[in-house]
Order: structure tokens, then C-alpha cells, then sequence
């Protein structure tokens, strides 16, 4: 048996392109594990955040029987039956990450129309109870033309709470200004 030596021979290119090929891997790994790792946390803060909140859901619907009501206030001054600047007036209303206005038609002495615009079909999936809250207080509006006195579904009274403010801003925007 002969037993003749191996020689390879690198060329330096070659060697090149290896070392930049394996730093170029190993950067890319780094960022991947730095990525899903920011990920992790913000996934854990939100599961626990949602655990949280369902929790809450849970006690408060086996404290509570589905059909009862509450009675919802906007957070700024209710806005009763005034005089108003004719016009369309918008309220911004952030869901999530995405932003929907809030948009009001008034005359000068009555509320004509209310609407959600800019309602993506991902946020309207997102956040389901948003449309039936809002059909439910837009009628209860249109038919009092005030904000005093609105109802809504205890599953639904935060959402209508969020609503009932938003669309309190535009109508305040809307006031003439002696009517503060």
C-alpha cells in the first residue's frame, strides 16, 4: 500500500468567500435570535394581557345576566340638544394599530348622521363588538339627539364607552362656541 500525502491547495479567494459566507451566516442567525427574542416578550406581555382581560370578561359575566344593560356617559360634558355649526365633523378613534375617525353630520340644531370611516375589514375582525356597539348607539343618538341617557349590553360596555366618547368630541367640536 503507498500511502502518498493528500495535498490540497486553497486558493485565497476561495478561502475568502468562505469566511465571508460564514460571518454573513452567523449575523444573520444573531438577528433572527435578537428578533423572535424582542418578539417573545412583547407576545408574553400581550397572552398575559389577554388572559387578564378575559378573566375580568369571565367574572363579570358570571356576576352579571347578558341581557342587563348599563348606562354609558361620555368622559367630556355630555352634549344635550344645542345649537351646532352646520357641517361634518371627525373624531379620531384608535383601535389597536390602526386608526378609524369617527365622523358626525350635524345642522344647526340637530344630528343628522354618525359613521365609522376608514373601518378596515382586519380591525372590524379584530374588534367584532365595534359595529354592533356603534349601530346600537348611533340609533339611541339619532333618536334622543343627545348624548345623556344611552344604554348598552354590559358585554358591550367598554367599547360603547370608547364610541360614546369619540363621537362626544366631534359633537363638542361641532357646538357654537357660547354653548361650551
Amino acid at each position: 500500500m503507498s500511502s502518498s500525502p493528500k495535498i490540497m491547495v486553497f486558493r485565497l479567494r476561495e478561502i475568502v468567500y468562505t469566511l465571508v459566507l460564514a460571518f454573513l451566516s452567523i449575523l444573520l442567525i444573531l438577528c433572527l435570535v435578537w428578533m423572535f427574542k424582542e418578539k417573545g416578550n412583547d407576545s408574553a406581555l400581550t397572552q398575559s394581557a389577554t388572559n387578564e382581560s378575559q378573566n375580568t370578561t369571565d367574572t363579570v359575566q358570571k356576576n352579571t345576566d347578558a341581557t342587563e344593560t348599563a348606562s354609558v356617559e361620555a368622559t367630556p360634558a355630555s352634549s344635550g340638544t344645542g345649537n351646532y355649526i352646520a357641517g361634518v365633523y371627525t373624531s379620531p378613534l384608535v383601535l389597536g394599530d390602526s386608526s378609524v375617525d369617527v365622523q358626525v353630520t350635524v345642522d344647526s340644531d340637530k344630528i343628522k348622521a354618525i359613521e365609522l370611516v376608514n373601518l378596515s375589514e382586519a380591525t372590524e375582525a379584530s374588534y367584532p363588538l365595534v359595529i354592533s356597539s356603534f349601530d346600537n348607539l348611533v340609533s339611541q343618538i339619532i333618536e334622543k339627539q343627545k348624548l345623556d341617557g344611552i344604554t348598552c349590553s354590559t358585554q358591550n360596555r367598554y367599547t360603547s364607552q370608547l364610541l360614546l366618547n369619540a363621537i362626544s368630541n366631534a359633537l363638542k367640536t361641532a357646538q357654537t362656541p357660547f354653548d361650551s
